[in-house]
Parts: C-alpha cells; structure tokens; sequence
C-alpha cells in the first residue's frame, strides 16, 4: 500500500496501560477519538500472571473524552486468559470506525483490563492506524519520546 512509508508513519500510540505489576482491578486507558484514523488496534500483554490470575479485557465507546455514556464495543472483549495458560502473551483487536455507535454520537474508545484473584504483569496499547491526515506518528501520545 505504502511501500515507501516508514512504519511509525503508518500507526499512533495513542493510549497505554504502561507495563506493571497490576494489582487486582481494573485499569484503564484515556479515552481517545476515533475521528483521526481509519482503523485502531488494541494490543494486550501478560507477563507473568499471579498463581490463579485471569486477565480480561475489553474495549469501550463513549460520547466525548470524558466517557460520558461509557458501553462496550460490541464483539470487542477477549476470550480470558488465565495462569495456567497466559503467561507471557499477546492479544490483538482489531475495531474500524463503524463498529462504533456513531449514529447516536459514540466517537471516543479506551482500552479496559481487569486483573483477578493477583496481581500479574500487564499491560496494554491503543494505536490509531491508517491516519486521515499526514504521518501517523504525529498523533503520538506525549509518552512516545522518540521515533528513530
């Protein structure tokens, strides 16, 4: 498609769940729009997983950055990983524009993970894809401190 494009002007990094031992709960991303780019991808790590842990996550719309309205994406949670088969994994969701409610105004998402029974090593990204508008990269979270 672009055979001359470097890849970080193909995706931004726009929200993270930083990598840490995430203590039993929910983390979140910040709710970003999904005005700027053709496609997103959200990637989800495990470390390794407390004795007993599972890891869920799922990703949300909402009407503005503040998550008013905050609902799940339909067919955008995944499949639970759990200690006995999950350390040290990876899970990517794919979500186009249109799979967003955006007939009744939902134009924002974040990435949600829940952390059960103990604290496991996760983590978390949102990249925009494909950008409406100029390189990608310029769309970085303020995190990113540097492209090479």
């Amino acid at each position: 498609m672009f055979p001359n494009a470097k890849g970080s002007e193909l995706f931004s990094v726009l929200a993270t769940i930083d990598p840490a031992s995430q203590a039993v709960g929910t983390a979140n991303t910040g709710w970003i729009s999904a005005a700027n780019h053709l496609g997103f991808l959200a990637m989800v790590q495990t470390g390794t997983l407390g004795t007993g842990a599972t890891v869920d996550a799922k990703l949300q719309q909402a009407l503005d950055s503040a998550g008013t309205g905050a609902k799940e994406i339909s067919g955008k949670a995944i499949t639970q990983i759990v200690k006995a088969t999950g350390d040290n994994k990876q899970v990517l969701v794919n979500v186009k524009p249109e799979e967003l409610d955006t007939v009744n105004g939902f134009g924002f998402m974040r990435v949600t993970m829940t952390v059960s029974v103990a604290a496991s090593i996760t983590s978390a990204q949102l990249l925009g894809v494909n950008p409406r508008y100029a390189p990608a990269d310029v769309g970085n979270q303020a995190a990113v401190v540097q492209v090479i």
